[in-house]
């Protein structure tokens, strides 16, 4: 669990690195995009091995149905984390649309994980939603939406979410449990 929660931990520092210590982050010019990058991706290793070897702890039983929400949920975030947001009509009035879908996808595996070390992983990617919004926010005030795109552009990237969401649920079953029921 400790690898666990460093991962997650160094995930966190790689991505608000430049909030927290902007004067830091900038000091270290073109190179602290390289350690910040380095940074995320040894957190990612670290909450993979960490997952991995952490012990199945039984914290609820999740109900079958889940399953279908969590799937509508990842396919409404990788739409959300899609350039629609700024391509698109739906989303263009929306400040943090990437974060947002990125906390419907943390959502969506705490309601189908029921174990302790699940509840770790996606719980402490969740929390990191508000804390970066607030970051964000704080750094940056004033804030107006970019120019409204189309609805056609809606219709195309949430067919090409629908095909991402295959794919990815086809390579989650190869590496672990499959998100499609059945």
């Amino acid at each position: 669990m400790a690898l666990l929660v460093l991962g997650i931990l160094l995930w966190w520092g790689g991505h608000m690195f430049k909030r927290l210590a902007p004067d830091a982050r900038a000091s270290l010019g073109d190179k602290g995009k390289g350690i910040t990058a380095l940074a995320i991706v040894a957190g990612i290793v670290l909450m993979v091995i960490g997952y991995r070897a952490t012990d199945f702890i039984y914290v609820w039983a999740p109900p079958s149905f889940m399953v279908h929400i969590n799937n509508l949920l990842v396919l409404i975030a990788i739409y959300m984390m899609s350039p629609a947001p700024k391509k698109g009509a739906l989303l263009s009035g929306m400040r943090h649309p990437m974060l947002t879908g990125f906390a419907l996808w943390a959502i969506a595996h705490l309601l189908v994980n029921g174990d302790l070390a699940s509840i770790v992983l996606f719980g402490g990617m969740l929390l990191y939603v508000p804390v970066q919004m607030m970051l964000i926010n704080r750094a940056e005030p004033q804030w107006t939406p970019g120019p409204k795109g189309s609805i056609a552009k809606d219709g195309m990237f949430f067919v090409a979410s629908i095909v991402l969401l295959a794919v990815i649920g086809y390579i989650h079953g190869l590496i672990g449990p499959t998100p499609f029921p059945g």
